[in-house]
């Protein structure tokens, strides 16, 4: 059936009529938030006739609320994957979300979801970036900029609304991939309290009736999948425009006890949703080996002429380099049981082979810097705490990063998607034409890593010699040069 004769997807021609009531506001309206938290709540209203709405908050103002508004919230969730060597789809209609918000446009829309008293969790993911403090941002009749100042000025009207009371606190379960996410989230959001010269009633609501808690997900979702969205379209009845594909695999850790358990059933579900005191153990495997795979070789990969995650592991020079780094350079850092890091590795490997999910570099190259400095940094100075010597494919992949922040490779422009203080930073230290003052000055940006890594024994010679050999000899020649000069 061609999408033009097919009808619009609504609530009014496919849904089950159930109304829910918004017990969930999410910042982000992004595909992993839809294709992880989303699902994720439609797994307990279905298995445990849970009965929560999601209202969906736009944190930026170039984003998609409109989109999903079109939809009346309902999109296409595809899972594919192979189970015992065969491939599997499921089509999974998510029709949870019950509300958009841009909050540019209607910010009294936004706070007056505040004033619900079926309101129960804020759930987030506005990137490794998005949690972080303004000290422009100020309470108005506007939007801030921030996300945490949103979530702040949210909070301040809750608890005005309800005049204190302790029963109407959130539940906060932020999904960012930095460490310790909600107790970070939850000191700027006292710091927002301070800079607004706010109650102490209201600090001491904020700390004490509603909850933080730290977490962990784990799911590749590479989106709209726009190169072959007539194959996906050919399989509804329906035309969506906002449809998402995802892997099946699904890990969501969240530190929390008993209570927070009895909030959030999750394990009566056939979700693999761990609530635990400690996930640290869980967060450093994940976020060293699946994402720090990922945030190491992208830049490497793309100029290499790969397109996506696939076929970097199906190019023998760029999987070898990716074999190289996770079992020689992460898996050694790691204090855990070896086999087991062993075999995360090669299943987050299995994964990336997905024939499936057309995970595209370009998508995962946004943030390239701050990604690199939660989940390669660590890796690299550890490594060279632990050996002694530097771990070269690593510090190869760390100067491919810097590299492609230049902006262009082989006469071609590379997808550059980051903060434009880091662009404009990166920008200017290019436009020298000097590549050790570009290294040097890279390596000492103290907004970058908190750190300066020109101290760094050997690693700043390290990257401009590897970014000397891929300007003179390219990617793969480079690299073996540079091995070769180091080893």
């Amino acid at each position: 059936m061609e999408s033009q004769t097919k009808l619009k997807i609504n609530r009014e021609n496919y849904s089950n009529n159930q109304t829910y009531p918004i017990k969930v506001l999410q910042f982000g309206e992004g595909n992993f938030l839809r294709a992880f938290v989303d699902y994720a709540f439609q797994t307990l209203n279905k298995e445990q006739n849970f009965n929560a709405g999601i209202a969906v908050v736009q944190p930026l103002q170039g984003g998609m609320v409109d989109l999903i508004a079109k939809q009346d919230g309902l999109f296409t969730l595809f899972l594919n994957g192979i189970k015992n060597n065969n491939p599997i789809q499921e089509i999974h209609l998510i029709d949870n979300i019950v509300k958009c918000i841009n909050p540019y446009k209607d910010f009294q829309d936004f706070l007056d979801v505040a004033k619900l008293d079926t309101l129960e969790f804020v759930i987030s993911n506005t990137t490794e970036a998005g949690i972080e403090f303004v000290d422009t941002d100020v309470i108005s009749e506007k939007s801030p900029q921030s996300f945490p100042a949103k979530l702040a000025v949210f909070l301040y009207q809750r608890f005005k609304y309800f005049k204190g009371d302790n029963s109407k606190g959130l539940t906060i379960i932020p999904c960012e991939l930095i460490n310790h996410n909600a107790d970070t989230l939850k000191e700027v959001l006292l710091q927002y309290s301070d800079l607004w010269k706010l109650e102490v009633e209201f600090k001491t609501w904020l700390s004490e009736a509603c909850s933080f808690h730290n977490t962990l997900v784990d799911r590749i979702v590479p989106g709209y999948p726009r190169n072959e969205i007539d194959q996906y379209n050919d399989k509804l009845d329906y035309h969506d425009d906002i449809l998402v594909a995802a892997e099946p695999f699904f890990l969501w850790v969240i530190e929390g006890g008993e209570d927070l358990k009895a909030k959030l059933p999750f394990h009566k579900t056939k979700l693999d949703v761990k609530i635990v005191e400690d996930m640290q153990p869980y967060r450093t495997r994940k976020v060293r080996i699946l994402n720090g795979i990922h945030t190491a070789m992208v830049p490497f990969s793309i100029m290499c002429g790969n397109k996506t995650v696939q076929h970097s592991m199906d190019n023998d020079f760029t999987a070898g380099f990716i074999k190289k780094l996770t079992f020689d350079e992460i898996i050694p850092t790691l204090e855990m049981d070896k086999k087991e890091l062993e075999d995360f590795a090669h299943e987050v490997l299995d994964r990336f082979r997905n024939p499936f999910i057309k995970h595209q570099l370009s998508d995962i190259a946004l943030n390239s810097i701050p990604k690199f400095k939660v989940r390669v940094l660590p890796t690299i100075l550890d490594y060279i705490k632990a050996e002694n010597k530097l771990p070269l494919n690593l510090v190869f992949g760390f100067a491919a990063t810097i590299r492609f922040y230049q902006g262009s490779w082989q006469n071609e422009n590379l997808p550059i998607k980051d903060s434009p203080v880091i662009v404009e930073a990166m920008t200017e230290y290019w436009n020298q034409n000097d590549l050790q003052k570009t290294v040097s000055q890279t390596l000492g940006n103290l907004e970058l890593w908190d750190q300066d890594l020109n101290k760094v024994e050997g690693l700043q010679n390290a990257i401009t010699v590897a970014i000397s050999e891929i300007d003179k000899n390219g990617i793969e020649k480079g690299y073996q040069n540079f091995i070769e000069q180091f080893s």
